[in-house]
């Protein structure tokens, strides 16, 4: 599914989207097979089962139909009652949910938990440090940074080969509740997640290869085409593979504590290297990497699962809960702990936006355990997982 799709039925889910929103998803779900898509959809939506838990079924009926009846004058959401009981159940839900039942505060004990914002470090070629931070502008000769994104311009570009030149490097380190963007000066962009470092060259020689170094954690590339730089191949390298590029869009994961390296790519072709082997990705491919073996696995893959975090959401899919709080502890910049060691593989499904406060969060995962057989307690910026 459209990663745009996907977010606009979250959005009409959660009550969040307008009208002109509304009206695009409409025109979604004429085209054949979309309903299908749709409903497959709501009926897997974590909502639906918070909110059978806590409301009453027939007052729930009532408030929907007289929401869709004053929209209807409108004449914007008819086929949208007919096509799940259960899509229209969700309306009720959205941020109001949590308002209302709201995650036990004897379960939270001290500091509050933040959630993740725009923020990095750059490290310049001297070696000073600059904190990047939303609502904090920065300028430096050819560099800009207006709180979320740095930008490198084309002004200082050369035009001629210097093969003895020497190209200064700058690192950008996105800490853990952290992302940045980042424009490269051949126009290439890169959305860094949490806890995550790229070493990069502050400009690139016309018609040499233009290569980057993703040092740890998970970053998004959007590449120059290598049309707009003379042909030059774009190579991103990692502690254990290189991926040559000629212009595309792919996510790579290369957390220090993961074993594999995955590989996603969302548009155009890569080449993935590791020693000796090399495979050719396809979009909606994912190549996986394993730093103790020489070997390249390909799968298909729903690519929205794995890039989800750049359109400002969580997509787990039948994921374990330790894999959860992994990724829920780099973006709330928290610790966990598990009681029980059993529970790191209880499996859970769903999406959840990145805006929610990390309380929202536990609490869907509590409510959509069977038998509540999870329960979180915060201990300043620890979570223990009971």
């Amino acid at each position: 599914m459209d990663a745009k799709i996907q977010k606009l039925i979250v959005k009409y889910l959660s009550k969040e989207a307008n009208i002109y929103e509304i009206e695009e998803l409409d025109r979604w779900l004429i085209k054949k097979g979309n309903i299908a898509i749709f409903n497959n959809y709501v009926q897997t939506d974590y909502y639906t089962s918070i909110f059978l838990t806590k409301y009453n079924l027939q007052t729930a009926k009532s408030r929907i139909q007289m929401r869709i009846r004053l929209i209807e004058k409108r004449n914007k959401l008819e086929r949208f009652k007919k096509l799940a009981f259960a899509a229209s159940v969700s309306l009720l839900i959205g941020i109001s949910l949590f308002n209302q039942f709201n995650f036990d505060q004897t379960k939270m004990i001290n500091d509050p938990i933040v959630i993740g914002t725009d923020k990095a470090v750059l490290t310049l070629e001297n070696g000073d440090q600059v904190i990047l931070e939303k609502g904090k502008k920065f300028q430096n000769n050819n560099i800009n940074s207006n709180g979320i994104e740095l930008s490198y311009s084309t002004k200082n570009r050369s035009s001629i080969n210097f093969v003895d030149e020497k190209i200064a490097s700058n690192f950008l380190t996105v800490p853990r509740g952290g992302q940045f963007s980042l424009n490269l000066e051949d126009g290439t962009k890169v959305l860094l997640n949490s806890d995550s470092k790229i070493k990069y060259p502050v400009k690139f020689i016309k018609g040499k290869k233009r290569q980057v170094e993703l040092l740890y954690g998970e970053a998004f590339f959007e590449v120059s085409s290598s049309k707009n730089n003379n042909g030059s191949e774009f190579i991103v390298s990692t502690k254990s593979q290189k991926i040559n590029v000629l212009g595309t869009k792919f996510n790579i994961k290369a957390y220090n504590e993961d074993n594999v390296i995955t590989t996603t790519l969302v548009e155009g072709k890569v080449k993935v290297e590791n020693g000796k082997n090399q495979i050719l990705l396809l979009p909606n491919q994912q190549s996986k990497v394993d730093s103790k073996s020489t070997n390249i696995i390909v799968s298909d893959i729903d690519v929205f699962q794995q890039i989800s975090w750049i359109s400002g959401l969580f997509s787990f899919n039948d994921t374990s809960l330790e894999n959860i709080m992994n990724t829920l502890s780099r973006w709330y910049d928290l610790e966990f702990v598990f009681k029980s060691a059993n529970k790191k593989n209880l499996i859970f499904s769903g999406i959840l936006e990145r805006t929610k406060s990390i309380e929202d969060i536990l609490f869907i995962i509590e409510k959509t355990s069977s038998s509540n057989e999870i329960n979180f307690k915060i201990v300043d910026k620890v979570i223990i997982v009971e």
